[in-house]
């Protein structure tokens, strides 16, 4: 008895000796197949319902050190041959990339760990139309809430496959399941609004409705009448809903293809201190039902947890085989795809470790200060590390919430705000990249 796995396995194997005997010297073949069903409902009733169902492979070959790579969402016989038919005659012409190739033969993976990704639950639209509409109620009861944006739940699932022609053959499969709710507090133009979510592998794990809902009215009550305080330079402190946009300038700054291009502010950064002591910074595809994780990287590498930052030193790119290549290093399992593209670095459950303050005493100190809620826009200059971002949130006094403040802007320069991060003790792992509260001093807000 077969299995959709199996299936694509198959399929894939065959693509990839057809793609050899088509002249290939070498070749990779992914497969994905995923569906989904997601609701949304608002003022008490459902609006949107989408359904979804797809199945795309792609095939990369090599000729020499040139690549090609095709994509389909057809698996028909006749589909193949056209894919192996282009992809070869794309390769011919193709120029030269002395970097490009599968990965070292020893290099992957050969035991599969069991990270719990797939929860068989397959929630109809019933149930997760009742879900959105719990947390939506929840939310308008807040007191001071007058409006809703609505509430969203979905449901996915995926299944991955990938297959070399030098030996390499595994596939997986993962569940999402998601819900979120956004409220509206006030009225006129003093209105605010504000948001939660969950999300988890297994829908048992995700937080109740009623909490989601609650949180979002409260947040957005919390936000009414801010003001906008005088540019000043203060400590800023990152909530965790937007701390972890912090890890996501540093991974991009210690992407191995970016560090091979020199177009890092980190390029010459590594065995070096980076952050503050108190900080030390993992990359995990091994977690357990983690939202990122996957028992191989997208290239058929062994992956293990990783530290990039120990006590504030640098110790690690991410790194793919081709980025490697050109650091005169070895892939360390970071490789991410999709169908109709080469690998390249990625991160998976990426995290900074807690620290020992709790929020209170982080806070004590402080007599005027930022508290950082919301972030927006992306003024991040991934050359240089120059750093500005509008923001909202609250204003710190004498070491305690004071009072909501918006259209600010806090500014600096991530090599020196990295240097100055404390973090607080409490993490949570919420998302695919993780931070506790930041406190970073020194930072330059602009306002009135």
């Amino acid at each position: 008895m077969t299995t959709p796995d199996s299936d694509n396995l198959n399929l894939l194997s065959d693509l990839i000796g057809m793609a050899r005997k088509a002249g290939a010297d070498a070749a990779d073949a992914v497969a994905v197949n995923s569906a989904s069903l997601s609701v949304s409902c608002r003022l008490g009733r459902p609006e949107d319902l989408e359904r979804s169902e797809s199945r795309d492979i792609g095939l990369r070959v090599f000729i020499g050190r040139s690549q090609a790579i095709v994509s389909s969402s057809d698996d028909s016989a006749e589909a193949r041959k056209a894919m192996i038919e282009r992809a070869i005659a794309m390769a011919r012409l193709t120029p030269e990339d002395p970097y490009c190739g599968l990965a070292p033969e020893d290099r992957l993976t050969r035991d599969l760990p069991d990270l719990d990704l797939y929860d068989a639950t397959e929630p109809d639209s019933e149930t997760l139309i009742n879900l959105a509409l719990r947390a939506e109620e929840a939310g308008r009861a807040v007191k001071g809430v007058t409006n809703s944006e609505g509430a969203d739940a979905s449901w996915s699932r995926h299944g991955i496959a990938l297959v070399t022609s030098h030996g390499f053959s595994a596939a997986y499969q993962g569940s999402s399941f998601g819900l979120s709710a956004s409220m509206i507090a006030g009225k006129d133009t003093g209105m605010e609004r504000d948001y939660d979510f969950t999300s988890a592998r297994h829908f048992a794990d995700l937080c109740a409705p009623e909490e989601i809902g609650a949180t979002a009215g409260e947040r957005a009550v919390a936000r009414l009448n801010p003001r906008k305080m005088p540019s000043c330079t203060v400590p800023v402190v990152f909530d965790r809903r937007v701390s972890a946009s912090l890890l996501g300038h540093f991974s991009g700054a210690i992407n191995g293809s970016t560090v091979a291009r020199g177009t890092s502010f980190l390029k010459d950064a590594m065995d070096h201190p980076v952050f503050s002591p108190a900080v030390t910074i993992i990359d995990d595809p091994h977690r357990l039902r983690g939202l990122r994780s996957k028992p191989f990287d997208g290239e058929g590498v062994a992956n293990q947890p990783l530290k990039l930052v120990e006590n504030g030193i640098l110790t690690s790119w991410l790194l793919d085989s081709t980025s490697a290549r050109q650091l005169n290093l070895q892939t360390n399992g970071r490789a991410s795809r999709g169908t109709g593209s080469p690998p390249s670095p990625a991160p998976t459950n990426l995290y900074m470790q807690a620290g020992n303050l709790p929020l209170k005493a982080l806070l004590a100190d402080i007599a005027s200060g930022f508290y950082v809620t919301e972030l927006i826009g992306m003024g991040v200059n991934g050359v240089t590390g120059d750093y500005s971002r509008g923001a909202a949130g609250f204003w710190i006094e004498n070491g305690e919430i004071a009072h909501p403040v918006s259209g600010m802007t806090i500014a600096g320069n991530l090599k020196d705000m990295f240097r100055q991060i404390t973090p607080a003790d409490d993490l949570e792992f919420r998302y695919g990249t993780n931070a506790p509260t930041l406190r970073i001093d020194g930072m330059t807000v602009a306002g009135d």
